[in-house]
């Protein structure tokens, strides 16, 4: 019998089992893998993005899968408190561009063997290598677990840590979501954040932008009625199959939402509208007058060398062809509107894409346990006393950056807490 059992150990589940043993629960976190905090591992491109320094708002605007439910959670154990907690634990951090929390060693193993370390002083029983098949209900409230092996483990609070379909080979493949259910919770349609977009324009299919980086562009979502639906500023890659890297990544929610809502209307077109602006801090004008005056200082020079150190020589081939001007025309022989449609595409270059990588592929899981049935101060759910969920398997989901490993490792300590009080309480 414990007081608190967690399941799942990766960054939410190790921060619960953290802050409820720190409570002075009897805790027990079991995962049905080899070895602990395994997505915590490969995070940050195994650096380990252990937070966002951030302010509150701030952080709350780079979760737009409702952030705003965080709001509690933030004010308990929020960003500060995360750096605090690690640094309190010996591990140096430092902060990188856009926020970016990092343990100065540049290895994510730091903060991992970190939070075991932890985890092992307070006296939390650790056991790998065990699957549980169930969550155990009784009455409106929660039992304990029943083990894939039919062992049965008594327990007065469970957390439910087991993380979302992303990335499942660190062992998360949706378990969590059934034992939601059994209690009568909604899981909300799942769907892949943070993934690249895939596209059949023939040049993606031709290969001939693979490995392609833009740096510092901005990349547009729009709507079937060619409205703004999102633009991110970033860097991207072309890749052979689409577009990827942070710009694409932070965007690829949008598209998703927007080719379901395509497909749920009559037409039931398959592709959205996404553009890339090559140059965010210029006007079109400005561009057309630069690119021109260019050709004008060189006027015996053939136009695809002039503008080779304006725009990458693959993506300006491509560029050129579009607009149909002969890359060895020189100054005098500039065609006026096609030179224009250059202008206008460096600043809109188009790309129609029909969707992103799989949900197994992406970064992290859209949708989940729904919020609603969900106490915000706790993470208790409202409808098993004693059932407690945190991290990826609710219905919460950030951009890359640090949010969403924020948003796990706050709600893990809120529901680790909360756990720990419910169970010595009664």
């Amino acid at each position: 019998m414990f007081d608190v059992i967690i399941i799942g150990g990766g960054p939410s589940g190790l921060m619960a089992a953290v802050a409820a043993s720190g409570a002075g629960a009897s805790t027990l976190l079991i995962d049905k893998g080899d070895k602990l905090g395994r997505k915590l591992g490969i995070s940050g491109g195994g650096r380990c993005n252990v937070t966002n320094a951030n302010e509150m708002d701030e952080l709350i605007r780079n979760i737009p899968g409702n952030g705003r439910f965080l709001f509690s959670a933030l004010n308990q154990f929020g960003n500060r408190e995360i750096i605090a907690f690690f640094e309190g634990m010996g591990i140096a951090l430092k902060e990188e561009d856009r926020g970016r929390m990092f343990p100065v060693s540049d290895k994510a193993k730091t903060v991992v063997d970190a939070l075991i370390r932890k985890v092992k002083e307070q006296g939390v029983e650790i056991r790998t290598n065990m699957p549980v098949k169930e969550v155990l209900y009784e009455n409106g409230a929660v039992t304990g677990i029943r083990l894939a092996s039919n062992e049965i483990i008594h327990s007065k609070s469970v957390v439910v840590a087991t993380g979302g379909k992303s990335v499942p080979h660190t062992g998360s493949t949706g378990d969590g979501y059934p034992w939601a259910k059994k209690a009568g919770h909604t899981i909300t349609d799942l769907y892949p954040t943070e993934v690249p977009l895939t596209s059949a324009e023939p040049w993606i299919r031709s290969k001939e932008l693979q490995g392609l980086s833009l740096r510092d562009v901005t990349l547009t979502v729009w709507n079937a009625k060619n409205k703004k639906l999102v633009s991110h500023e970033g860097d991207m890659i072309f890749t052979h199959f689409g577009l990827s890297g942070p710009a694409a990544l932070r965007c690829s929610q949008f598209v998703v939402k927007e080719l379901k809502k395509a497909s749920e209307a009559e037409n039931g077109r398959q592709t959205a509208l996404v553009t890339i602006d090559l140059f965010p801090g210029r006007t079109e004008a400005e561009i057309f007058d630069e690119t021109l005056k260019l050709a004008k200082l060189d006027p015996k020079k053939a136009v695809k060398n002039v503008l080779k150190g304006y725009v990458q020589e693959r993506l300006l081939e491509l560029l050129l062809r579009q607009c149909e001007i002969n890359g060895d025309v020189t100054y005098d022989n500039i065609p006026k509107e096609p030179w224009r449609e250059l202008a206008k595409r460096m600043k809109q270059f188009p790309v129609v894409v029909n969707g992103t990588l799989s949900i197994e592929e992406a970064f992290v899981t859209g949708g989940g346990v729904h919020l609603k049935e969900i106490d915000p101060k706790t993470m208790q759910s409202k409808l098993a006393q004693g059932l407690y969920f945190c991290g990826e398997v609710l219905d919460i989901h950030g951009y890359t950056g640090g949010y969403n490993i924020t948003a796990a490792f706050t709600t893990g300590h809120s529901a680790g807490t909360s756990a720990a009080s419910a169970a010595l309480s009664s």
